[in-house]
């Protein structure tokens, strides 16, 4: 509220969002001119909606006009709602970026400078971006930077933007990854397995939202697929997916039409939905940093929850080093299969469980239940078993296969006798305009043309004395009348 600059870690889940929004808030001045004075800038797409919903409805009384800019959306609404005026803005380095050089938007009026996930912004590469928006900003401003760790880049970043910065952190390092509320379990499972493992993990007793985290774009789809077929209301958040099916999985998710999201590390950032009770691992994190955020989705404000890890056989050096550096004294993960009785007990899995759900449990209303918002880019890909649409057939880009009933040597032979006759063709071709004037020898493919001997010679002198003989028939002939100038 003083105005200082400061520099905050805490915990996911803690209340960061209205720790810097509710101050920046009261500090605007309403009615404003236009000009954005507040600028909040987040890492990913969907933490900027999630910080644009909370300070909207935090100053949905004052008056205060806020806007949300991140990529993926079409550019001209952004565009019109600036040019309408704004007070608060929130969004994605790049489109701000972009913005801002396209003198959009106007950051020469900010007061109010806030950083969230810092330490993310570094991984994704946008410290480039951060230091170009922090040059267009007045000098005279509070900065705010909130990070969960503090790296070397971020530290160098707070020493050249902040002025003399208090330092407020809300509990110890990585204290969310030993957080008495999360139950942890650690399996080592095969990757084959690790399906039937997870279709069983979902039916446990007191089980609600589950988030499964994957390390790449590609298993995150398959694994949302695969759980969809087994009669699970299932979504996938990931960077293949269009902006309107990604927001089109989260609505579906925080409304309870879908309680499994699958999704990458990139969902992992700062993401608040209520009630996630499961948070499974299907892939060994990549650090421990990794690790605290994925499972910081649930156990917050209080509440319970369960992490579950799967672990394969090459993976387990990783995870022992993600136990030593967080003390998890978890170095080596139980060997565990679909089947095996430890996995029921320790979970709440009633006997009898199968991969797939009963038909009496599948109440969730799925995905298709909620809109996705046409946004003019990449709509969510066809799940395996859903029909396609009869108004736009798939076009055929490949020629048709040849059936014959003689195999692959009949399939050669037919091609053969298609190649004979092409090239037969390419010879009566020359044949039937032999009468006719050529400045190019015509030659098969294949054969390399005669560059030496009688004929190639007299053609050459013939092709000499043509145009020779063309100036000649076009010349026209003297008369008295001609002038002798006209030649």
């Amino acid at each position: 509220m003083a105005g200082d600059d400061l520099i905050g870690q805490a915990r996911t889940g803690m209340g960061k969002t209205l720790g810097f929004g509710v101050p920046l808030l009261h500090r605007v001045q309403v009615p404003g001119d236009g000009t954005p004075q507040v600028l909040v800038v987040v890492p990913t797409r969907e933490l900027c909606i999630q910080v644009a919903n909370d300070l909207k409805g935090a100053g949905k009384h004052l008056g205060i006009r806020t806007l949300a800019i991140y990529g993926g959306r079409p550019y001209e609404p952004q565009i019109e709602a600036l040019r309408k005026g704004v007070d608060v803005v929130i969004g994605t380095p790049g489109r701000l970026l972009d913005l801002a050089e396209q003198q959009h938007l106007v950051l020469g009026k900010v007061r109010g400078l806030v950083l969230d996930e810092a330490d993310e912004m570094l991984d994704l590469g946008f410290l480039p971006d951060i230091e170009r928006i922090l040059r267009m900003v007045p000098d005279e401003r509070q900065t705010m930077l909130f990070s969960a760790t503090m790296p070397g880049p971020i530290i160098t970043l707070a020493r050249t933007f902040l002025r003399q910065p208090t330092h407020i952190r809300a509990e110890e390092n990585d204290a969310g990854a030993v957080h008495e509320r999360t139950t942890q379990f650690v399996y080592r499972a095969h990757s084959m397995d690790k399906p039937e493992v997870i279709a069983r993990a979902l039916q446990a007793e007191g089980r609600g939202l589950t988030m499964i985290f994957s390390r790449t774009k590609r298993t995150a789809q398959k694994v949302a697929d695969d759980l969809v077929e087994r009669g699970f209301a299932a979504a996938a958040v990931h960077g293949d997916l269009g902006q309107g099916a990604r927001e089109q999985a989260l609505r579906a998710f925080r409304s309870g039409k879908v309680d499994v999201l699958v999704a990458t590390d990139v969902a992992a950032r700062g993401i608040d939905i209520d009630d996630v009770t499961h948070v499974i691992n299907y892939q060994c994190p990549e650090d421990e940093k990794t690790y605290v955020h994925r499972i910081g989705r649930t156990g917050r404000a209080g509440r319970t929850g369960v992490a579950i890890t799967l672990v394969d056989w090459d993976e387990e050096p990783r995870w022992k080093l993600i136990s030593d550096t967080l003390g998890l004294d978890m170095p080596e993960p139980v060997e565990t299969y679909s089947s095996s009785k430890h996995l029921f007990e320790d979970l709440g899995i009633p006997e009898g469980t199968t991969g797939r759900l009963p038909l009496a449990k599948r109440t969730r209303a799925g995905l298709a239940a909620e809109e996705e918002e046409d946004l003019g880019g990449k709509k969510r890909g066809r799940r395996r078993g859903e029909p396609t649409s009869e108004d736009a057939p798939r076009k055929r880009t490949r020629a048709p296969r040849k059936r014959t009933r003689g195999g692959s040597r009949a399939a050669e032979a037919i091609e053969a006798a298609d190649n004979a006759a092409a090239a037969a063709s390419s010879e009566e071709a020359p044949a039937a305009s032999e009468g006719r004037t050529r400045t190019r020898r015509r030659t098969r493919s294949g054969n390399a043309p005669e560059t030496t001997g009688p004929a190639v010679e007299k053609e050459a002198g013939e092709n000499a004395e043509r145009p020779a003989r063309r100036r000649r028939r076009r010349r026209p002939a003297a008369t008295s009348d001609t002038p002798a100038s006209a030649d």
